[in-house]
């Protein structure tokens, strides 16, 4: 029974009907695509992330247009650009340097016997300032001077024999050749005595040597060496160092786009009037004028070195002091100038913002000139009477509105207020008094 209705159902399958449909078999030769991979699909997802993005760029323009509005105006301080006269300065850092810097040696070798000079005192051109063992040379002069006498009797006896050799020639006694040898021993002699007082003048020099005196007046250094050592002409630290403050230099450098300006003002006015400030500019120490200006430019740094001379007379400048120069161009008339503070520098330039009508800013481009102090010459782009922002310019921009403060008033008001706080405290009106008030009761 088994293998009959095996038969029969495998039988039943192998014999379909020539024009019947089959599902199944229609379903297995062309499988259907899913949707996520169908066109439709990705249209529908390109449509929503445009959309979605239109979304967010909307909500976040308004949201911005809403804090710019709620966003409360700056607060500004404010100045006004002023027209007046302005004197044009330098500023610059300078070195004192000594009119004249003299090591002081000896010109001879020898013993030191005495120093005459106080170590730091004044001294004065040609006085004697160390001695040496002077007997060396002394023997050397007598001996110069023995040799000088002995050649110059031998010349006088040869000049004697020469002229009784040329009375003998007149009456032909002697021999023409004899009188030209005698005329030769004479000048032989007159030679060697010639020698001789080159020798001694020589030694006369060398004695004199022994003998130490200032070159040129200044101011004595510390001593470089002790009496009872040997000295010699090379030595390199010598026996003392001059130096000449009375008057004295002051060497500085300018910017070489300076340049052109000094030149103009020297060639108006020569002479030019500088002024020598402490290292903290507070205090004035001398006033001279512009003495030198180089040849050439120093292309390591960009400046031209400047020399100017100082009288110097109470020594307030010492050598190798560093000071505060300010040399003096003249004066610029009618100059528009703003505080300091009020000028930016951008990547277009300097620029300024000025305040208008309306409580808003403006980005104003300037040409900056010279900077006096605490104020800036505005060569182009500022009017007299134009108000410039000299506080809070961090978070400007052109067109923002500000808010214009007396910072001057808020300070006063600062003060008199921690002064009102402090006199509470003390009185025992404030907390703190209060406290130990009822702590007493």
């Amino acid at each position: 029974m088994p293998a009959v209705a095996f038969e029969r159902s495998g039988a039943a399958r192998a014999a379909p009907t020539p024009h019947s449909w089959s599902p199944a078999v229609t379903q297995s030769a062309a499988p259907r695509r899913p949707f996520y991979r169908s066109p439709l699909c990705w249209g529908l997802v390109v449509a929503l992330a445009l959309g979605g993005g239109w979304w967010w760029r909307q909500h976040a323009a308004a949201d911005a247009a809403g804090q710019r509005r709620a966003a409360p105006p700056a607060a500004v301080g404010v100045a006004s650009a002023q027209l007046q006269n302005v004197p044009l300065q330098i500023s610059a850092l300078g070195t004192v340097n000594s009119t004249y810097t003299v090591t002081v040696r000896s010109r001879v070798d020898g013993q030191l016997d005495k120093l005459h000079f106080e170590e730091g005192q004044p001294v004065k051109q040609g006085q004697l300032l160390a001695e040496l063992d002077p007997r060396p040379f002394q023997a050397a002069l007598a001996q110069a001077e023995g040799q000088l006498l002995r050649d110059q009797a031998l010349l006088q006896n040869a000049q004697l024999d020469l002229a009784r050799y040329r009375q003998l020639l007149e009456q032909n006694s002697i021999a023409k050749q004899q009188v030209d040898t005698q005329a030769a021993l004479v000048r032989q002699y007159q030679g060697t005595v010639k020698l001789d007082q080159g020798a001694v003048d020589n030694a006369k020099l060398q004695l004199s040597y022994s003998r130490v005196s200032a070159p040129v007046s200044g101011r004595a250094g510390l001593r470089q060496v002790d009496p009872g050592n040997i000295v010699h002409a090379s030595d390199a630290n010598g026996l003392v160092v001059i130096t000449q403050t009375q008057p004295i230099n002051v060497l500085f450098s300018v910017p070489e786009v300076s340049l052109g300006q000094v030149l103009r003002a020297s060639r108006a006015q020569p002479g030019l009037a500088v002024e020598a400030w402490d290292r903290d500019n507070r205090n004035k120490l001398a006033d001279g004028k512009l003495l030198a200006i180089d040849n050439q430019l120093n292309t390591s740094t960009g400046t031209v070195n400047l020399k100017a001379r100082f009288a110097n007379a109470d020594e307030a400048l010492f050598p190798n002091q560093f000071v505060n120069v300010r040399l003096s161009l003249g004066e610029q008339e009618n100059a528009v100038t703003v505080p300091a503070t009020a000028v930016q520098l951008g990547k277009a330039g300097s620029y300024v913002y000025t305040v208008n009508a309306d409580s808003s800013v403006s980005l104003n481009p300037v040409s900056a000139g010279a900077r006096v102090g605490d104020i800036v010459i505005v060569e182009q782009g500022l009017k007299p009477g134009q108000r410039v922002v000299v506080d809070g310019l961090d978070k400007l921009r052109d067109g923002a509105k500000v808010t214009v403060v007396d910072r001057a008033a808020q300070s006063r008001q600062a003060t008199q207020g921690s002064g009102k706080n402090g006199r509470h405290k003390r009185d025992g009106s404030g907390p703190a008094g209060k406290r130990r008030a009822s702590a007493a009761q």
